[in-house]
């Protein structure tokens, strides 16, 4: 399951966890125009664990879930 909530500055989609036991805490992903946060609470530190990537990034990621194993390069967006 998964919320989708639009912000003055962002996009905030959260993922939440409904397989089988045992279950991950909520993935919350915030696209802001330069910036792509993804953070998950640490039960076992005690804080939240960050990632930051760049639209490109996302876009490389994206392609890459689809696509078999090997080295790729995505096309410049002309």
């Amino acid at each position: 399951m998964f919320t989708i909530e639009h912000e003055f500055d962002a996009s905030v989609i959260t993922l939440i966890d409904e397989g089988k036991a045992p279950l991950r805490e909520d993935v919350t992903v915030q696209a802001f125009a330069s910036v792509i946060t993804i953070e998950q609470w640490d039960p076992r530190t005690n804080s939240v664990s960050k990632i930051s990537l760049s639209p490109e990034q996302l876009n490389d990621l994206t392609a890459a879930l689809n696509l078999p194993e090997g080295i790729y390069r995505t096309a410049p967006k002309r």
